[in-house]
């Protein structure tokens, strides 16, 4: 069998634990054999980018304005423990938020459905699709803590050296403050691409915050989305016969456990973060969520939605055997070999990707499954794999479809 053929590279960011083990097992049994592989390689595993000053993390993200598409696999985002275990030369940010940051854009977050396990919310019959804005709020805030008595001001300085002042709080005792920002031209790039996503996709795009009680932050996304829809998407949405709607983070995340499902919901940046897996966990696995950052400009980076699975990396150094689901950074590679596929047209490559997720699902459905899904499937018959076994019954089953 002749290797389908690429154009152009992708840029591939190699990552950490179990995941990097995942990421090496994916290429040599899935890819290899069937593409003629072109990438930009970028080890963006810890040790390196403590060894880079995590400058590595940055030529990724500028590999991917030059290329148009890359695929991440999990990395660490280091806390305290991680600095001590790595000997880290200091607490470097979250990859995934640098990336973010310099590509702008948003955060598609998906379930992988399947035929073998039922969502826990027995009333969701269609996926429920989280887009996450990709900048500023938690993941590029200034925190510092407070020893004891003094007074904490917000202060801005225009150019012109004139200050504008709020009172954050008097303490009277020690504590801690943050301060967050954003940009109200990220917040449009935001806006255009959930309404975007949600014409190309034909849904409902619901957005929420919490407005009434962050009356100038939360509000100005309100309102900017708002006039976006307006003045831009208002007859669009009308013609496509869709709906936006807006409510209070807080009502709508009852509204969603009450749905059916099968609409686009917008979330802030820390919301979406924590609301994408919650969404994963009911339809299943956090192992079974596709994840995409789609930038204004045009660029895609594709991602699993879940961490570098800590626990099965320390078996897998002690020799140990592994069940660890691999479905999400599998998807993540066909989501970037077909938008590679669309954008060079090469519809060999198109197909393959399509073949490839075929071949993942119906390995499922027949039965064959990492211990997570085994231990939620309404099966009968299932054949538990480990983590290796599981990408090679994927491998027969895309050998016999190519």
């Amino acid at each position: 069998m002749n290797k389908i053929k690429m154009k152009t590279p992708l840029v591939e960011m190699d990552g950490d634990e179990m995941t990097r083990i995942l990421w090496g097992m994916i290429k040599e049994e899935l890819l290899k054999p069937f593409i003629d592989l072109k990438t930009e390689y970028y080890d963006l595993g810890l040790e390196h980018r403590n060894e880079t000053e995590d400058k590595v993390t940055i030529e990724a993200a500028e590999a991917i304005k030059k290329y148009g598409v890359g695929v991440k696999c999990a990395t660490i985002t280091p806390n305290a423990a991680r600095v001590k275990e790595y000997n880290l030369k200091e607490m470097w940010k979250s990859p995934n938020g640098t990336i973010r940051a310099i590509l702008d854009g948003t955060v598609f977050r998906a379930p992988i459905i399947v035929k073998s396990i039922k969502p826990y919310v027995k009333g969701w019959e269609k996926p429920i699709t989280i887009a996450r804005h990709a900048y500023g709020d938690v993941y590029k805030d200034i925190e510092m803590k407070i020893p004891g008595k003094g007074k904490v001001e917000l202060v801005y300085t225009d150019e012109n050296g004139n200050e504008t002042k709020e009172l954050v709080h008097n303490f009277n005792e020690a504590g801690i403050v943050l301060g967050m920002h954003n940009l109200n031209k990220s917040i449009e790039s935001f806006a255009r691409s959930c309404f975007n996503y949600a014409l190309d996709t034909k849904q409902d795009l619901w957005f929420a915050t919490k407005d009434t009680i962050s009356k100038k932050y939360d509000h100005t996304f309100k309102d900017i989305f708002q006039e976006i829809y307006d003045n831009e998407y208002k007859e669009k949405f009308e013609e496509a016969n869709i709906e936006y709607f807006y409510t209070l983070i807080d009502d709508a995340v009852a509204r969603v456990i009450k749905s059916k499902g099968g609409y686009i919901w917008a979330c802030k940046n820390y919301d979406g973060d924590v609301m994408s897996d919650m969404i994963a966990t009911v339809f299943g696995s956090l192992a079974m969520m596709t994840s995409v950052l789609v930038s204004p400009e045009g660029y895609y980076e594709y991602e699993a939605a879940h961490g570098t699975v800590q626990r099965h990396y320390y078996r897998y150094l002690e020799g140990k055997e592994t069940s660890t689901n691999s479905v999400a950074t599998i998807f993540a590679w066909t989501g970037a070999l077909r938008k590679r596929g669309e954008l060079d047209k090469l519809e060999d490559l198109v197909e393959f990707a399509n073949k490839l997720e075929e071949a993942t699902i119906q390995t499922i459905d027949e039965g064959y499954m990492t211990k997570d899904l085994a231990m939620i499937s309404d099966f009968d018959n299932i054949t538990v794999t480990n983590s290796e076994e599981f990408i090679k019954e994927i491998r027969k089953r895309l050998e016999k479809k190519m």
